[in-house]
């Protein structure tokens, strides 16, 4: 006879909001999951310099994360290809291309452009089925990677969207002060 499915919950704290987060787990025979059931739309922070469309793909791409890695990788490779299309200015088709022309004219710094491949090879990974050369099992899109290429979309919103907003509220400060003590303002 098989055994029933146990369920048991379990509740906390978020340390950072204090708003509750509730997990679900299953337990059968010897083996357990666990499932975050609230908030279900589990967020990162998004800057309020980021502009739509990046926004909308960026939230989405979080949302889906838990309940879909793969979803959620397909979704921040679309963003990181539209942000190197937009503000990168790249001009090839396809995102290999257009990564190796952002990474060889030095358009993002190392430490970003160092890291676009994996985001390329995470969201292909949910977007083509590829099979393992070892098991010949589908080589599926993990949280920990999808994770990954959110962080990676978090480091081209600061580059491209965050800092030149910091830099120009700097600017025009000092730009005040200096047409009311009577001097040049920097251009």
């Amino acid at each position: 006879m098989a055994q029933a499915a146990e369920w048991d919950a379990l509740h906390q704290r978020c340390p950072e909001c204090h708003k509750a987060i509730i997990y679900l787990y299953v337990t059968s025979a010897n083996t357990w999951e666990r499932f975050m059931v609230y908030p279900l739309n589990a967020s990162r922070p998004i800057p309020t310099e980021v502009p739509n469309p990046y926004r909308q793909d960026f939230s989405e791409a979080c949302t889906v994360l838990s309940a879909s890695p793969k979803a959620s990788a397909a979704l921040s490779r679309r963003c990181v290809q539209a942000v190197l299309r937009d503000k990168a200015g790249t001009t090839k088709k396809d995102l290999y291309d257009q990564i190796e022309e952002v990474v060889t004219s030095g358009k993002v710094p190392s430490h970003i452009s160092s890291e676009l491949h994996a985001v390329r090879n995470i969201g292909n990974f949910a977007a083509h089925p590829m099979k393992s050369t070892n098991t010949g099992d589908i080589v599926d899109v993990e949280p920990g990677e999808a994770e990954w290429n959110l962080d990676v979309l978090e480091s081209l919103f600061d580059f491209y969207f965050v800092q030149p907003a910091v830099a120009a509220k700097r600017k025009a400060k000092l730009n005040k002060k200096l047409k009311e003590a009577g001097k040049p303002e920097i251009a």
